[in-house]
């Protein structure tokens, strides 16, 4: 598809997550350049691209997924805006890397993996970069090697210091818990049947109308158990653990390790996530396939999890995940 030697990419949306990425490619990632640079806040776009050597400001998204100079698409735009951005890039047979969520529905995103099957090749790849972390990788080999013996059950907490005052309690879920979810099925390699999210006594230091902390237990189709601590207003820094315990024995990830955000916790996570998927796109042609990581699918199936743990969030009742097939 690019037949050059660095592959031009289009960054989406640059706030922290989207401004992150455009630094990242210009220090860190071999292989690609940021040729355009798309916000709803021109200064922040011109500031950003500033920041890229050569890269120019479009206003607008669409135009800038169709520009002629661009190859690929990094989407860190709002979330609500995912499904028209990332159909416009299947429309225009480019590969996208789209932040989480894929969409804010579950039915939009199982839209999305169907139009991109009938596009006949892979071009969706989500950003769910906890795949790409070390401690991720090592435990899964751990898993895969059989010295777990069978998993049984996972303990999960996710910590945040702190959260915008727009956060409200279905946001632990869509923002928050959709990387456990993830973890989940890419670790345990199946899906998950079912989600109960219970409400703890509240923080009494969270905005009044959020509740946090929340507790969630998933249960997958063979019914291991994962129990996620989503604890949102910690006031003690970014963390995330997760132990999964087998019949052989049990392996962790992330004690002891804080960091003051998401960003930081996972900067190498997102470094290798970035220059997986550019090498991927560069090898697209010869392997048909433009994604190395977790596509369309995943992102569905993390969204349809995500709809069942809201309607659990509201119900205090167990849900049962409903995924259709393409």
């Amino acid at each position: 598809m690019t037949g050059r030697d660095e592959l031009r990419v289009a960054v989406v949306g640059v706030g922290v997550m989207g401004a992150d990425h455009v630094r990242r490619i210009v220090e860190r990632v071999r292989g690609a350049r940021c040729t355009v640079v798309s916000d709803v806040l021109p200064d922040r776009a011109a500031a950003v691209s500033a920041f890229a050597p050569g890269s120019r400001v479009v206003a607008d998204p669409y135009d800038a997924i169709a520009a002629d100079d661009v190859d690929a698409v990094v989407l860190a735009s709002p979330a609500t805006m995912h499904e028209k951005q990332v159909l416009a890039c299947l429309a225009a047979g480019k590969p996208v890397l789209c932040e989480k969520p894929l969409t804010t529905e579950a039915e939009t995103a199982l839209d999305i993996v169907r139009r991109e099957i009938e596009s006949g090749v892979e071009l969706v790849q989500v950003g769910f970069m906890r795949r790409y972390d070390t401690e991720y990788l090592a435990l899964r080999d751990a898993i895969a090697s059989g010295k777990l013996g069978t998993p049984l059950v996972a303990h999960c907490v996710h910590r945040n210091p702190s959260v915008p005052d727009y956060f409200d309690s279905s946001m632990v879920i869509k923002d928050c818990l959709v990387h456990e979810i993830d973890a989940t099925r890419y670790l345990l390699g199946e899906e998950i049947q079912s989600v109960q999210v219970l409400r703890p006594t509240p923080n009494s230091l969270a905005r009044p109308g959020l509740q946090d902390p929340q507790l969630v237990i998933m249960e997958t189709t063979s019914g291991r158990l994962v129990d996620v601590e989503l604890f949102v207003t910690s006031g003690i820094g970014y963390e995330v653990r997760m132990e999964v315990v087998g019949e052989s024995g049990s392996a962790t990830l992330g004690f002891g390790r804080k960091s003051p955000g998401f960003i930081d916790h996972f900067a190498a996570a997102y470094d290798a996530e970035v220059q997986s998927w550019v090498d991927a796109v560069h090898a697209g042609p010869a392997t048909g396939s433009f994604v190395d990581g977790p596509g369309a699918w995943d992102g569905y199936a993390a969204a349809a999890v995500c709809a069942a743990g809201l309607l659990s969030l509201q119900t205090g009742n167990r849900v049962s995940v409903e995924l259709e097939q393409p």
